[in-house]
């Protein structure tokens, strides 16, 4: 599924609304250039998801932590920028907590994917339109996605 999304907002507006549709151990693999807004739409995931925030990309420290504050699961927001491989990634132990967590990897395709049999892999691209048009991609891999209705439009 492919969404059109044309504004900052309305990236944080489909990252809450996705938010509805995740529980612990779902696995999302963020793929899209510097400033595509893969932040941002995890920033309306963590709203979603009512989790501490604020969610801040974690380019410098690797990965973070949103405990929740609805009684839901935490948020695991990574940012696969900087590793030099799997090795890097699997020393983060993500494995340790993926059932128990919604765990985002931005710049993961291609790194996280080992994480979990089914995920979501969120593909966002700049469109040939305006500066903010975005078209954002959506595919569900595996059995918990298996009949992928976001309803997301």
């Amino acid at each position: 599924m492919t969404v059109a999304v044309p504004t900052s907002a309305a990236m944080r507006e489909l990252g809450v609304r996705l938010a509805g549709k995740l529980a612990a151990g779902d696995l999302l693999v963020l793929t899209g250039s510097l400033g595509a807004g893969k932040t941002t739409l995890t920033q309306g995931i963590g709203e979603g998801l009512k989790v501490r925030g604020p969610v801040t990309s974690p380019t410098f420290v690797i990965a973070r932590v949103h405990p929740s504050l609805a009684g839901g699961p935490p948020l695991v927001h990574v940012d696969a920028y900087r590793l030099g491989g799997f090795a890097e990634l699997d020393d983060l132990d993500l494995d340790a907590s993926v059932e128990e967590s919604v765990t985002i990897v931005e710049w993961g395709e291609g790194l996280a994917e080992g994480l979990a049999d089914d995920r979501l892999e969120v593909i966002i691209s700049r469109s040939d339109g305006p500066a903010e048009d975005r078209e954002v991609t959506i595919t569900g891999i595996g059995d918990r996605w298996s009949d992928l209705e976001l309803d997301l439009g």
